[in-house]
């Protein structure tokens, strides 16, 4: 498939520093330390049924991020915001995936100063990503313990939204290699983090755990946690090691694309009976129920 080829397959729409045009003709310049040292941050949000999924808190945890990394952006929150809702609208998408991303920039000739860039906005919004195929979500995931460590807060606090990914991509590789489809990634004390895009979750006599350290602290993982309060099941955030995943009745991925998907497979041995789990469905359900909840959702006025 020839480049040409390859671009005309994507849909969307894209925001680029000012300008809306084509997903398939957005670029950024060769010499913007996004492209270049992955000097860059981001957030995913979706769209369901015409309401952009809490938007507020999404476009809060983008200025944080921004903020960690000494970007800022000669625009408000609701200016980005409204930036976001423009883009769906242009679309006329009733289920879409947004990417916001805010760019170091060019620096200037002579220098590596990151100081004197000019740092950049960009997004682009696609029809809704599913992290895992229709199969996948309906059989569940295979999932193993990477042998590759997840890149350490200590080095870059993971609570900012990077695109430093080769540590997770090169898991990737990991688990193809060992025929499975997904991987979650250890620190070096053993203790276990996140996969390529999302959290983790697992069960364990009625009991909801998952990793309290060394993660991006998603808005999925955040509406689970709030279900669970809800739904009156007992939730811990805290270190979690490989075993226990060895051992668990149940086992879900949390992400913005896709929302909670079942594991129903671990280092090649099943997951409890090998199939999705009671308690991870009543989860999803509610979940995708909240969706309809004006309080957690922003509309988007398509006329």
């Amino acid at each position: 498939m020839s480049t040409q080829d390859e671009l005309a397959s994507i849909p969307g729409l894209a925001y680029m520093d000012g300008k809306y045009l084509p997903l398939a003709e957005a670029t950024i310049p060769i010499a913007d330390r996004g492209f270049l040292r992955s000097d860059i941050t981001y957030d995913a949000i979706h769209v369901w049924k015409g309401r952009i999924y809490r938007l507020r808190e999404h476009i809060k945890r983008f200025r944080a991020s921004m903020t960690g990394l000494r970007m800022d952006l000669a625009l408000t929150d609701d200016e980005i915001s409204e930036i976001l809702v423009d883009l769906v609208r242009r679309t006329g998408y009733r289920d879409a995936f947004i990417m916001v991303m805010c760019s170091r920039g060019i620096q200037p000739p002579g220098t590596r100063d990151p100081r004197l860039c000019r740092n950049r906005l960009y997004a682009y919004v696609q029809p809704f990503l599913w992290i895992a195929n229709e199969e996948q979500r309906r059989r569940g995931l295979k999932m193993v313990l990477a042998k590759t460590q997840r890149i350490p807060s200590e080095a870059l606090d993971q609570r900012i939204k990077n695109f430093h990914w080769l540590d997770l991509t090169m898991s990737l590789f990991e688990a193809y290699d060992r025929g499975a489809e997904v991987t979650i990634l250890p620190l070096a004390d053993g203790t276990v983090t996140e996969g390529p895009g999302f959290n983790v979750f697992f069960v364990k006599d009625g009991v909801l755990v998952t990793p309290d350290r060394n993660i991006f602290e998603g808005i999925t993982r955040r509406s689970v946690i709030e279900i669970a309060g809800d739904l009156q099941m007992r939730c811990e955030i805290r270190a979690v090691r490989g075993a226990e995943l060895s051992a668990a009745d149940e086992i879900f991925t949390a992400t913005t694309a896709g929302g909670i998907t079942p594991v129903t497979e671990f280092e090649g041995r099943p997951i409890g009976d090998g199939k999705p789990g009671p308690i991870t469905a009543r989860i999803r359900d509610e979940y995708w129920r909240r969706h309809d909840d004006e309080t957690l959702s922003t509309a988007v006025s398509y006329e």
